[in-house]
């Protein structure tokens, strides 16, 4: 068993955790998906085994943070800190969902759609 701290090297916090709430999703930059043998083919001797199984989860489709801490049984702060080692990397990028407060009125969209039936 290897401790938490350990995996992160004593840190708590990634330099990009303000973008890492557990709803962000993990994309895997174009690079690694073009290349075939996944993160482990072309990873250097900086990234953890850890490191490397989230990004090969990144590769095959977009995962949460909370999804990939569940996946990977490790705590949501380890994940977040090696996300951001992976952002940093230029392996991975974080996408947000749309706050509610931002998407669209519902009755707006079931007027458009009425509007298209109407056609």
């Amino acid at each position: 068993m290897v401790r938490p701290y350990t995996m992160t090297r004593g840190r708590t916090k990634a330099p990009a955790e303000e973008r890492l709430d557990l709803i962000a999703l993990v994309i895997a930059e174009e690079f690694l998906l073009a290349h075939p043998g996944g993160a482990y083919a072309i990873a250097d001797r900086t990234l953890s085994p850890e490191h490397l199984d989230i990004a090969d989860l990144a590769r095959r489709e977009p995962h949460s943070i909370a999804e990939l801490a569940a996946t990977l049984d490790l705590p949501v702060g380890v994940v977040r800190v090696l996300v951001g080692d992976l952002i940093d990397a230029g392996y991975v990028r974080v996408s947000r969902p749309v706050p509610p407060a931002e998407l669209p009125d519902a009755g707006i969209l079931r007027e458009v759609i009425d509007g298209l039936r109407a056609l």
